[in-house]
């Protein structure tokens, strides 16, 4: 009950004009650029982390949540509308929604993942709450070979389990990992400064966010930019009869139950609980004909799954400080931009803060819905920028959020080259997340690799702690010898059972 009363609280703090009118601006802001082809939640996230800057804490993250609710909103009507998924966890609300929406329903597709966006993302947000207590109760008993067994395992989980490629995932991990450990470490020693003074304390997380979000997919757009607007399919007022209410709200239900579990786990994201949701929705439904047509329960579910995901995704962020997917790790750079450090501490050292992002959740989701359902012709409209336009306007604000960090020049110079990197990985299909993990991640799985080694005076058996290591550790060997597993044991397994 002690968690609810500190949950009212929170709303004591949102629930003030000032509070509010920022919630409001928040989803806003985050609604209209997520709604932009080709952003997603994540790019939305990073490009308008600057904006925070120089606010007040609490209220930032009021704002903060807005944005990060609002990006995913945002994202359901660029899918729908334009068939142009903004990152890998809208693909399947595209499959089905842009059909309903070239077959004259998009007021109807548009309606059904605005709802069920707000209905996953309340009950997963109200199991945030319950949920992440607990959970930071054991990582108070966790010691440094614990924290640093998690780190390896979140290097692992998105390098070899949610890429395409286990290789371009490790380098993808490793170009974050040499970006984080530049600057002075803990033995005053310079690395990778190359004699340049500004790099002694390091490349600030919202550069490097910045960097190679925006301006790498600015300069990848602009590499392959069509000088038209994409034909955008009208929208009138979102509306649903009562045959789509009784065909979306069990699978909003199970879209929830889909997303918040897997968005909490190390190697969850939102792509596995969003094509399960689609093959069981297509497995249940009463008109399975209409898949691949235009089904409803096709756009319902997946967009469920998608944003009660995102809710889960703060569990462990904020409980232990492991971001699962891109959203979150830009989200722990905001913690890191206020000096504050998520991780089973942060509901101790900073309870009001977090209890009133948490209540601003809900606020904002409420708001979401509210600006959503009406404005949806309006937010169509934002589709019909020319592309030159949109992204030198993303360039612009990427530089001066980038500049306002330091108010150094040089940070404009770095920006820049971090944007050659994200345009680089892009080209050659380097995935994004590990590089803005190993460079969130790098640095603090190093502090509690040098703590464990120091505990046990140098031995590498310090490393080795209580069964909760071994028990990672485990799991890490599992996951990088898998393919090997699959193709020796499991595989023969299955063609003795087939034939046997």
């Amino acid at each position: 009950m002690d968690n609810f009363g500190h949950l009212l609280d929170g709303f004591a703090n949102v629930l003030t004009p000032m509070n509010l009118l920022i919630a409001l601006l928040g989803v806003t802001i985050g609604t209209a650029v997520g709604v932009l082809p080709g952003i997603g939640p994540a790019m939305t996230v990073a490009l308008l982390l600057p904006v925070t800057y120089g606010m007040e804490p609490t209220q930032a993250f009021i704002m903060f949540a807005g944005i990060f609710y609002g990006g995913m909103y945002g994202g359901s009507t660029t899918s729908i509308l334009l068939n142009t998924p903004g990152e890998s966890s809208s693909v399947v609300t595209a499959i089905e929604g842009n059909k309903m929406a070239k077959a004259g329903r998009a007021a109807q597709a548009l309606a059904t993942a605005a709802i069920g966006s707000f209905v996953a993302g309340t009950i997963a947000t109200l199991l945030l709450v319950v949920v992440t207590p607990p959970v930071v109760a054991f990582a108070i008993s966790l010691g440094a070979p614990d924290y640093f067994a998690l780190m390896l395992l979140s290097f692992v989980a998105v390098t070899a389990v949610l890429g395409a490629s286990r290789v371009r995932g490790f380098a993808s991990l490793l170009i974050g990992l040499a970006i984080g450990v530049i600057g002075i470490d803990q033995t005053g020693q310079q690395r990778l400064t190359f004699g340049i003074p500004q790099l002694a304390d390091g490349i600030d997380v919202v550069v490097v966010a910045v960097g190679i979000f925006a301006v790498g997919e600015a300069l990848w757009i602009a590499a392959h930019l069509r000088r038209k607007s994409a034909e955008v399919i009208p929208v009138g007022r979102p509306w649903m009869g009562r045959q789509d209410w009784k065909r979306s709200w069990k699978p909003w239900l199970r879209g929830t139950a889909y997303g918040f579990p897997f968005g909490a786990l190390p190697a969850g994201g939102a792509e596995i609980p969003t094509f399960l949701s689609y093959a069981t929705e297509k497995k249940l439904s009463k008109h399975p004909e209409e898949f691949g047509k235009g089904a409803i329960e096709g756009v319902a579910g997946p967009e469920a799954a998608n944003n009660a995901s995102a809710a889960g995704t703060l569990v462990p962020m904020l409980a232990i400080g492991l971001p699962t997917n891109a959203t979150a790790a830009v989200m722990l750079a905001a913690f890191q931009q206020y000096g504050i450090q998520p991780g089973p501490l942060l509901f101790e050292r900073e309870s009001g803060l977090v209890w009133t992002l948490i209540a601003s959740l809900f606020v904002g989701n409420l708001m979401l819905l509210v600006l959503n359902l009406p404005l949806a012709p309006a937010w169509a409209r934002l589709l019909r920028i020319p592309r030159p336009y949109l992204y030198a306007g993303i360039i612009f604000f990427a530089s001066m959020g980038a500049y306002a960090v330091n108010a150094q020049p040089f940070d404009l110079f770095l920006l820049l080259t971090l944007g050659l990197i994200g345009f680089g990985m892009r080209r050659f299909g380097l995935p994004v997340l590990p590089l803005i993990v190993g460079v969130i991640l790098g640095p603090r799985a190093e502090l509690q690799g040098r703590r464990a080694l120091q505990l046990s005076g140098g031995e590498f058996s310090g490393l080795l702690g209580g069964w909760v290591s071994w028990l990672i550790y485990a799991t890490v060997l599992v996951v990088l010898l898998w393919p090997l597993l699959r193709r020796f044991l499991v595989r023969p397994l299955r063609e003795r059972l087939v034939t046997g």
